[in-house]
């Protein structure tokens, strides 16, 4: 008679994929604890508009939730939603606070972008546009999105500072979060080096005991490790606030009449190859290409069908764009394979959102070593890049640089497909391009100016 763990096995295929309940669970609580921080980031950004934060705090961890437990059963991929970074940053201070339209008529905006995004998934638009890049344009947006994470890390540790003479620059390394991230990543490196399971875990539990202890003796501590404020919890469990004042609260009429196809389009842009990028760096590392370099159709299709129906959902919920999560790759270095992954983390998400006081003592600074590291990781791809042939590579490289310096993946892309097709008409390798990539760097160049008006 077969066990329930065994059901869950084949459920998943884990033993085919050479993974076990144990492995997938661990990468699991690995990836919730590399993002836990949305469930009180996406909030604070978003309440600039004007929205309530408790209710966003009940909106942003369904939504996740949601969005993560499709991607586990549908597409039984080890890979975490929630509302997007940058997407959520655009959607409060550029569409809101700049253009000066409400955040119903916003909501409005991501939720007929994620309308636009499951016809296509639907239609096999966006597998078709995603397996017309280039074999090595796609090792080499895994790469970009390495150092992406790792210049993540480093922010969040205070390790890499803005300069306004140089853009960055180097922080202060004694500094509680620096010295905090720096304990937590010599934590991690050693564990790693000898094979520990559960590496990045253990390094990021390490670095969240020392940033506890040391605020609790250290005031001055405390106030630079947890900005919002520190203090141990007195309660274990605390009920949630009710979605309401946001859930269905898009202004179609306002949307049509502001004639807002401009933030539609932006959205757009952002959110499909953000995902696109995403997934396909997420596939390369978990070894999901094909000999093209191409994700399988079925594959691909789930996934970017989950992303879709994540991004519908957390509108009608009330947040900005849902969209996969590359902190993923933390969960996915620690041997992740199978959609089991991602309901440990939808799992852990809706437990967090009755245990807020427990998953707030992770700091930012806490998580930094484990996204550096997924970087170094990552940048492994970089192995399968032809180097020699510089009408490939040039395109690659400048997809490599301009994600982590523009903070952007789908301006990485953007920049890599116009390069790519620029250097291939100088090269006169005019079968090289495909028809989709014309369109592409077309569309992306009109994208670029339209930003830059």
């Amino acid at each position: 008679m077969s066990t329930v763990a065994d059901k869950i096995d084949r459920f998943f295929r884990m033993t085919e994929r050479g993974s076990s309940l144990k492995v997938e669970t661990m990468a699991g609580i690995t990836t919730f604890m590399t993002m836990a921080y949305i469930i009180f980031v996406n909030p604070a950004i978003l309440s600039n508009t004007g929205m309530p934060f408790a209710p966003l705090v009940t909106t942003t961890v369904i939504a996740t939730a949601f969005a993560t437990i499709i991607m586990g059963l549908y597409a039984n991929k080890p890979y975490a939603l929630a509302p997007g970074m940058g997407l959520n940053a655009y959607f409060a201070y550029s569409v809101v606070l700049t253009m000066g339209y409400s955040w119903q008529v916003a909501l409005a905006a991501v939720f007929v972008e994620g309308l636009i995004f499951i016809l296509l998934s639907v239609t096999n638009v966006r597998t078709l546009i995603a397996n017309s890049f280039p074999r090595n344009l796609k090792y080499s947006i895994g790469a970009g999105i390495g150092l992406f994470l790792s210049i993540i890390g480093l922010e969040n540790a205070h390790i890499v500072v803005g300069n306004p003479a140089t853009l960055i620059s180097m922080g202060n390394l004694l500094a509680p979060d620096a010295l905090v991230a720096l304990a937590g990543l010599f934590i991690t490196i050693v564990f790693f080096v000898n094979r520990v399971k559960g590496a990045l875990l253990w390094g990021i539990l390490s670095s969240t005991l020392i940033a506890v202890v040391w605020s609790y003796y250290d005031p001055s501590a405390a106030k630079v490790l947890y900005p919002a404020g520190f203090s141990l919890p007195s309660t274990l469990v605390s009920l949630p606030a009710s979605p309401a004042p946001i859930a269905l609260h898009m202004d179609f009429q306002g949307l049509i009449n502001a004639g807002a196809l401009g933030v539609i389009f932006a959205f757009f842009m952002v959110d499909f190859f953000d995902t696109l990028g995403t997934v396909t760096g997420l596939s390369a590392k978990v070894g999901d290409l094909d000999e093209d370099g191409n994700i399988p159709k079925k594959s691909l299709t789930r996934m970017l069908l989950t992303d879709a129906l994540g991004t519908t959902f957390g509108a009608l919920m009330g947040t900005s764009t849902v969209t996969t999560y590359i902190e993923s790759a933390s969960g996915v270095e620690e041997g992740g394979r199978t959609g089991f992954t991602s309901l440990v983390v939808a799992s852990l998400f809706m437990i967090g959102l009755f245990i807020t006081p427990i998953v707030a003592l992770v700091p930012a600074a806490a998580t930094a070593p484990a996204l550096i590291l997924v970087g170094l990781f990552m940048m492994g791809n970089l192995s399968n890049i032809d180097f020699k042939d510089y009408s490939e590579f040039i395109p690659a490289f400048f997809t490599l640089i301009t994600m982590p310096f523009t903070y952007s993946i789908s301006d990485g892309i953007g920049a890599g497909i116009i390069t790519y097709v620029v250097v291939k008409l100088a090269t006169k390798k005019y079968r090289d391009i495909s028809w989709i990539m014309y369109i592409l760097a077309i569309v992306f160049a009109a994208y670029f100016i339209w930003l830059s008006l």
